[in-house]
Protein backbone atom coordinates (compact mmCIF):
# COMPACT_ATOMS: atom_id res chain seq x y z
CA UNK A 1 0.00 0.00 0.00
CA UNK A 2 1.51 3.22 -0.75
CA UNK A 3 2.18 5.26 2.37
CA UNK A 4 0.32 2.73 3.82
CA UNK A 5 -0.99 1.58 5.25
CA UNK A 6 0.92 4.96 2.37
CA UNK A 7 0.33 4.86 4.40
CA UNK A 8 1.98 3.83 4.29
CA UNK A 9 -1.74 2.71 8.91
CA UNK A 10 -2.91 -0.87 9.54
CA UNK A 11 -6.38 -6.45 13.61
CA UNK A 12 -8.11 -7.41 16.31
CA UNK A 13 -7.55 -10.17 14.70
CA UNK A 14 -6.45 -8.44 11.75
CA UNK A 15 -3.70 -7.76 9.58
CA UNK A 16 -3.92 -3.33 6.59
CA UNK A 17 -5.55 -2.44 3.27
CA UNK A 18 -3.61 -9.14 6.11
CA UNK A 19 -4.56 -8.78 9.58
CA UNK A 20 -3.03 -10.40 12.46
CA UNK A 21 -4.99 -12.72 14.81
CA UNK A 22 -7.32 -13.79 12.02
CA UNK A 23 -6.20 -16.78 10.00
CA UNK A 24 -5.89 -15.98 6.31
CA UNK A 25 -5.24 -19.16 4.37
CA UNK A 26 -3.33 -18.06 1.29
CA UNK A 27 -1.12 -21.13 1.06
CA UNK A 28 -0.51 -21.78 -2.64
CA UNK A 29 -1.36 -25.45 -2.18
CA UNK A 30 -4.62 -25.02 -0.35
CA UNK A 31 -5.53 -22.12 -2.62
CA UNK A 32 -5.63 -24.36 -5.68
CA UNK A 33 -9.13 -25.20 -6.90
CA UNK A 34 -10.67 -28.57 -6.42
CA UNK A 35 -11.10 -30.13 -9.83
CA UNK A 36 -14.70 -30.71 -10.83
CA UNK A 37 -15.54 -34.33 -11.26
CA UNK A 38 -15.25 -35.17 -14.92
CA UNK A 39 -13.87 -31.74 -15.81
CA UNK A 40 -10.93 -31.11 -18.07
CA UNK A 41 -7.60 -29.95 -16.70
CA UNK A 42 -7.17 -26.45 -15.28
CA UNK A 43 -7.26 -23.49 -17.63
CA UNK A 44 -3.88 -22.45 -16.27
CA UNK A 45 -2.31 -20.89 -13.17
CA UNK A 46 -2.61 -17.31 -11.97
CA UNK A 47 -0.17 -15.93 -9.39
CA UNK A 48 -1.71 -13.22 -7.20
CA UNK A 49 0.62 -11.60 -4.67
CA UNK A 50 -0.81 -11.15 -1.17
CA UNK A 51 0.33 -7.91 0.49
CA UNK A 52 0.16 -7.56 4.29
CA UNK A 53 -3.19 -5.94 5.04
CA UNK A 54 -6.60 -7.58 5.26
CA UNK A 55 -8.37 -5.33 2.75
CA UNK A 56 -5.93 -6.48 0.10
CA UNK A 57 -6.52 -10.09 1.06
CA UNK A 58 -10.28 -9.56 0.77
CA UNK A 59 -10.00 -8.32 -2.81
CA UNK A 60 -7.47 -10.98 -3.81
CA UNK A 61 -9.52 -13.84 -2.42
CA UNK A 62 -12.74 -12.80 -4.13
CA UNK A 63 -10.92 -12.65 -7.46
CA UNK A 64 -9.18 -15.96 -6.71
CA UNK A 65 -12.48 -17.64 -5.80
CA UNK A 66 -14.01 -16.60 -9.12
CA UNK A 67 -10.92 -17.60 -11.08
CA UNK A 68 -11.07 -21.05 -9.52
CA UNK A 69 -14.78 -21.72 -9.44
CA UNK A 70 -16.07 -19.86 -12.49
CA UNK A 71 -13.14 -19.98 -14.91
CA UNK A 72 -11.36 -23.12 -13.58
CA UNK A 73 -7.88 -21.70 -13.11
CA UNK A 74 -5.39 -22.73 -10.47
CA UNK A 75 -4.41 -19.82 -8.24
CA UNK A 76 -1.18 -19.37 -6.32
CA UNK A 77 -1.16 -16.66 -3.63
CA UNK A 78 2.37 -16.01 -2.27
CA UNK A 79 2.53 -13.62 0.70
CA UNK A 80 4.87 -10.82 -0.33
CA UNK A 81 5.72 -7.25 0.64
CA UNK A 82 4.79 -4.59 -1.90
CA UNK A 83 8.27 -3.97 -3.31
CA UNK A 84 8.92 -7.70 -3.71
CA UNK A 85 5.57 -8.13 -5.44
CA UNK A 86 6.54 -5.67 -8.16
CA UNK A 87 9.90 -7.37 -8.60
CA UNK A 88 7.89 -10.50 -9.36
CA UNK A 89 6.57 -8.96 -12.58
CA UNK A 90 10.09 -9.09 -13.98
CA UNK A 91 11.04 -12.50 -12.58
CA UNK A 92 7.76 -14.12 -13.60
CA UNK A 93 6.77 -15.06 -10.04
CA UNK A 94 3.82 -12.62 -9.88
CA UNK A 95 1.00 -12.03 -12.35
CA UNK A 96 -1.24 -9.73 -10.32
CA UNK A 97 -1.03 -7.05 -7.62
CA UNK A 98 -4.72 -6.60 -6.92
CA UNK A 99 -4.51 -3.36 -4.90
CA UNK A 100 -1.86 -0.75 -5.59
CA UNK A 101 -1.57 2.31 -3.34
CA UNK A 102 0.01 4.84 -5.70
CA UNK A 103 3.66 3.82 -5.95
CA UNK A 104 4.57 6.24 -8.73
CA UNK A 105 8.21 5.23 -8.28
CA UNK A 106 7.46 1.57 -8.95
CA UNK A 107 5.18 2.42 -11.87
CA UNK A 108 7.97 4.43 -13.44
CA UNK A 109 10.48 1.60 -12.97
CA UNK A 110 8.40 -1.43 -13.93
CA UNK A 111 5.78 0.04 -16.28
CA UNK A 112 7.53 2.94 -18.02
CA UNK A 113 11.16 1.84 -18.00
CA UNK A 114 11.34 -1.95 -17.78
CA UNK A 115 7.94 -2.38 -19.49
CA UNK A 116 7.22 -5.62 -17.61
CA UNK A 117 3.98 -4.43 -15.99
CA UNK A 118 0.81 -2.55 -16.91
CA UNK A 119 -2.15 -1.05 -15.07
CA UNK A 120 -5.35 -3.09 -15.28
CA UNK A 121 -7.61 -0.25 -14.14
CA UNK A 122 -9.31 0.85 -10.95
CA UNK A 123 -10.49 -1.53 -8.23
CA UNK A 124 -13.27 0.93 -7.45
CA UNK A 125 -11.80 1.48 -3.98
CA UNK A 126 -10.87 4.95 -2.78
CA UNK A 127 -7.82 4.86 -0.54
CA UNK A 128 -7.08 7.56 2.01
CA UNK A 129 -4.17 7.53 4.46
CA UNK A 130 -3.99 9.83 7.44
CA UNK A 131 -3.15 10.37 11.09
CA UNK A 132 -5.71 9.48 13.74
CA UNK A 133 -6.35 9.67 17.47
CA UNK A 134 -9.01 7.74 19.43
CA UNK A 135 -12.31 9.61 19.57
CA UNK A 136 -12.08 10.14 23.33
CA UNK A 137 -9.07 12.38 22.80
CA UNK A 138 -10.87 14.52 20.26
CA UNK A 139 -13.82 14.82 22.65
CA UNK A 140 -11.62 15.85 25.58
CA UNK A 141 -9.13 17.97 23.63
CA UNK A 142 -11.04 19.35 20.60
CA UNK A 143 -8.04 21.20 19.16
CA UNK A 144 -5.86 18.10 19.08
CA UNK A 145 -7.16 17.22 15.63
CA UNK A 146 -5.30 20.20 14.12
CA UNK A 147 -1.63 19.41 13.43
CA UNK A 148 -0.66 22.90 14.56
CA UNK A 149 -1.55 21.93 18.12
CA UNK A 150 0.18 18.54 18.24
CA UNK A 151 3.35 19.86 19.87
CA UNK A 152 1.26 21.16 22.75
CA UNK A 153 0.21 17.59 23.48
CA UNK A 154 3.49 15.81 22.64
CA UNK A 155 4.17 14.81 26.25
CA UNK A 156 0.92 12.83 26.36
CA UNK A 157 2.15 10.61 23.53
CA UNK A 158 5.59 9.77 24.94
CA UNK A 159 6.50 6.06 25.14
CA UNK A 160 9.61 4.08 25.98
CA UNK A 161 10.24 3.79 22.23
CA UNK A 162 9.88 7.49 21.49
CA UNK A 163 11.99 8.80 24.38
CA UNK A 164 11.55 12.50 25.06
CA UNK A 165 9.34 12.96 22.00
CA UNK A 166 5.73 12.07 21.34
CA UNK A 167 5.13 8.78 19.51
CA UNK A 168 3.57 8.54 16.05
CA UNK A 169 2.77 4.86 15.55
CA UNK A 170 3.12 3.38 12.06
CA UNK A 171 2.31 -0.16 10.93
CA UNK A 172 4.15 -2.75 8.88
CA UNK A 173 7.70 -1.54 8.12
CA UNK A 174 7.14 -2.33 4.43
CA UNK A 175 4.39 0.28 4.16
CA UNK A 176 5.59 3.37 2.33
CA UNK A 177 4.75 6.50 4.30
CA UNK A 178 5.59 10.19 4.38
CA UNK A 179 5.43 10.29 8.16
CA UNK A 180 9.10 10.82 8.98
CA UNK A 181 9.31 13.68 6.48
CA UNK A 182 6.07 15.19 7.78
CA UNK A 183 7.32 15.16 11.37
CA UNK A 184 10.57 16.82 10.33
CA UNK A 185 9.17 19.37 7.89
CA UNK A 186 6.26 20.39 10.10
CA UNK A 187 8.70 20.71 13.03
CA UNK A 188 6.74 18.34 15.23
CA UNK A 189 8.24 17.05 18.48
CA UNK A 190 7.43 13.45 17.60
CA UNK A 191 9.22 10.26 16.63
CA UNK A 192 7.84 7.70 14.18
CA UNK A 193 7.74 4.26 15.80
CA UNK A 194 6.99 1.18 13.69
CA UNK A 195 4.42 -1.10 15.31
CA UNK A 196 5.29 -3.98 12.99
CA UNK A 197 1.94 -4.92 11.48
CA UNK A 198 -1.64 -3.97 10.78
CA UNK A 199 -2.64 -6.12 13.72
CA UNK A 200 -0.40 -4.15 16.06
CA UNK A 201 -2.02 -0.92 14.93
CA UNK A 202 -5.50 -2.26 15.50
CA UNK A 203 -4.67 -3.63 18.92
CA UNK A 204 -3.15 -0.32 19.99
CA UNK A 205 -6.06 1.72 18.63
CA UNK A 206 -8.64 -0.51 20.30
CA UNK A 207 -6.91 -0.29 23.67
CA UNK A 208 -6.46 3.44 23.30
CA UNK A 209 -10.18 3.99 22.88
CA UNK A 210 -11.36 1.44 25.43
CA UNK A 211 -8.82 2.35 28.12
CA UNK A 212 -8.59 6.06 27.27
CA UNK A 213 -4.91 5.90 26.44
CA UNK A 214 -3.22 8.54 24.30
CA UNK A 215 -2.35 7.38 20.79
CA UNK A 216 -1.44 9.10 17.52
CA UNK A 217 -1.20 6.67 14.63
CA UNK A 218 -1.12 6.16 10.90
CA UNK A 219 -4.18 4.50 9.42
CA UNK A 220 -6.19 4.23 6.24
CA UNK A 221 -9.53 3.62 4.61
CA UNK A 222 -11.07 1.40 3.28
CA UNK A 223 -10.99 -0.49 6.56
CA UNK A 224 -13.62 -2.38 8.55
CA UNK A 225 -12.17 -0.96 11.79
CA UNK A 226 -14.02 2.33 11.38
CA UNK A 227 -17.27 0.42 11.88
CA UNK A 228 -16.06 -0.94 15.24
CA UNK A 229 -14.01 1.77 16.93
CA UNK A 230 -14.50 5.54 16.84
CA UNK A 231 -11.48 7.44 15.56
CA UNK A 232 -10.81 11.10 14.79
CA UNK A 233 -8.57 12.19 11.94
CA UNK A 234 -5.90 14.82 12.48
CA UNK A 235 -6.01 17.59 9.89
CA UNK A 236 -2.64 18.02 8.20
CA UNK A 237 -1.82 20.81 5.71
CA UNK A 238 -4.06 20.41 2.68
CA UNK A 239 -2.86 18.19 -0.13
CA UNK A 240 -2.21 19.95 -3.42
CA UNK A 241 -1.03 18.38 -6.65
CA UNK A 242 2.72 17.82 -6.54
CA UNK A 243 3.17 18.62 -2.85
CA UNK A 244 4.49 15.10 -2.24
CA UNK A 245 6.72 14.87 -5.29
CA UNK A 246 9.95 15.17 -3.32
CA UNK A 247 9.79 12.62 -0.46
CA UNK A 248 12.25 14.66 1.61
CA UNK A 249 10.23 17.88 1.39
CA UNK A 250 6.70 16.59 1.99
CA UNK A 251 4.75 18.89 4.30
CA UNK A 252 1.17 18.11 3.23
CA UNK A 253 -1.52 15.53 3.84
CA UNK A 254 -1.80 12.31 1.87
CA UNK A 255 -3.67 12.31 -1.43
CA UNK A 256 -6.91 10.43 -1.94
CA UNK A 257 -6.01 7.53 -4.20
CA UNK A 258 -8.02 5.70 -6.82
CA UNK A 259 -6.61 2.25 -6.06
CA UNK A 260 -5.70 0.25 -9.13
CA UNK A 261 -4.64 -3.20 -10.22
CA UNK A 262 -1.19 -3.88 -11.66
CA UNK A 263 -0.41 -6.97 -13.73
CA UNK A 264 2.60 -8.32 -15.55
CA UNK A 265 2.81 -7.40 -19.24
CA UNK A 266 2.97 -11.10 -20.06
CA UNK A 267 -0.24 -11.79 -18.14
CA UNK A 268 -1.98 -8.88 -19.88
CA UNK A 269 -0.94 -10.24 -23.27
CA UNK A 270 -1.52 -13.97 -22.70
CA UNK A 271 -3.76 -14.26 -19.62
CA UNK A 272 -6.96 -14.60 -21.63
CA UNK A 273 -10.12 -14.78 -19.54
CA UNK A 274 -8.15 -14.62 -16.29
CA UNK A 275 -6.76 -11.24 -17.27
CA UNK A 276 -10.19 -10.06 -18.38
CA UNK A 277 -11.65 -10.97 -14.99
CA UNK A 278 -8.91 -9.11 -13.14
CA UNK A 279 -9.37 -6.10 -15.43
CA UNK A 280 -13.16 -6.14 -14.91
CA UNK A 281 -12.97 -6.51 -11.11
CA UNK A 282 -14.45 -3.38 -9.55
CA UNK A 283 -16.21 -2.99 -6.20
CA UNK A 284 -16.78 -0.54 -3.35
CA UNK A 285 -15.08 0.19 -0.05
CA UNK A 286 -18.15 -1.29 1.64
CA UNK A 287 -17.77 -4.53 -0.33
CA UNK A 288 -14.15 -4.87 0.70
CA UNK A 289 -14.87 -4.04 4.32
CA UNK A 290 -17.58 -6.73 4.52
CA UNK A 291 -15.17 -9.45 3.39
CA UNK A 292 -12.30 -8.13 5.53
CA UNK A 293 -14.57 -8.03 8.59
CA UNK A 294 -15.57 -11.67 8.08
CA UNK A 295 -11.91 -12.68 7.81
CA UNK A 296 -10.83 -10.73 10.85
CA UNK A 297 -13.74 -10.89 13.24
CA UNK A 298 -16.21 -13.58 12.19
CA UNK A 299 -14.08 -16.70 12.16
CA UNK A 300 -14.06 -17.24 8.39
CA UNK A 301 -11.02 -18.15 6.37
CA UNK A 302 -10.22 -15.78 3.52
CA UNK A 303 -11.67 -18.26 1.02
CA UNK A 304 -14.83 -18.76 3.09
CA UNK A 305 -15.33 -15.01 3.38
CA UNK A 306 -14.89 -14.64 -0.37
CA UNK A 307 -17.41 -17.42 -1.01
CA UNK A 308 -19.93 -15.75 1.31
CA UNK A 309 -19.62 -12.44 -0.54
CA UNK A 310 -19.82 -14.09 -3.96
CA UNK A 311 -22.97 -15.97 -3.05
CA UNK A 312 -24.62 -12.76 -1.82
CA UNK A 313 -23.59 -10.54 -4.76
CA UNK A 314 -24.19 -12.55 -7.91
CA UNK A 315 -25.32 -9.65 -10.07
CA UNK A 316 -22.22 -7.64 -9.26
CA UNK A 317 -19.55 -10.26 -10.00
CA UNK A 318 -21.30 -11.76 -13.02
CA UNK A 319 -20.55 -8.50 -14.80
CA UNK A 320 -16.83 -9.22 -14.32
CA UNK A 321 -16.90 -12.65 -15.95
CA UNK A 322 -15.65 -12.55 -19.57
CA UNK A 323 -18.32 -13.33 -22.15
Amino acid sequence: MKFRLVAGFLVLGMAAAGCGGAKVDNNPTTAAPKADAGSASSAGTVKIAINPWVGYSASANVVAYLLKNELHYNVEMPELKEQVSWEGFESGTVDVVIENWGHDDLKKKYIDEKKVAVSAGSTGNKGIIGWYVPQWMADKYPDITDWKNLNKYADMFKTSESGDKGQLLDGDPSYVTNDAALVKNLKLNYKVVTGGSEAALLKSATQAQEQQKALLFYFWTPHWFFNKVKLARVKLPDYTAGCDTDPKKVACDYAELDLDKIVSKKFADTGGKAYELVKNFNWTNEDQNAVADDITNNGLSAEQAAKKWVEANTAKWQAWIPK
